[in-house]
């Protein structure tokens, strides 16, 4: 944590944090008047909260641990169309 520091809010209504923080995304929210409190936040589209619940997280380290102990394996395309062509005429019979 470093010393206070002086700013000035300029005519815009804007305050410099520094260019380490620059394009960081914050919340400011105001305590009392006069006083803001500045905090770093990252921030999730709400089409993509349905990940962060509890239930998909579960199921997303499953899948994960899953994909782990499985690895990607070439396909052989010839042994996979013979595979279908016998499905489908046993389903014909």
């Amino acid at each position: 944590m470093s010393a206070p520091q002086v700013k000035t809010i300029g005519a815009s209504g804007q305050i410099s944090l520094g260019k380490e923080f620059a394009g960081r995304i914050v919340t400011v929210e105001q305590i009392e008047d006069g006083v803001w409190l500045v905090k770093a936040a990252r921030v999730i589209p709400e089409n993509e909260l349905w990940l962060h619940t509890p239930e998909m997280e579960k199921k997303l380290a499953e899948a994960f641990e899953w994909a782990r102990t499985h690895p990607a394996q070439e396909t052989d395309l010839d042994a996979l169309e013979h595979k279908l062509k016998q499905r489908k005429r046993r389903t014909r019979s």
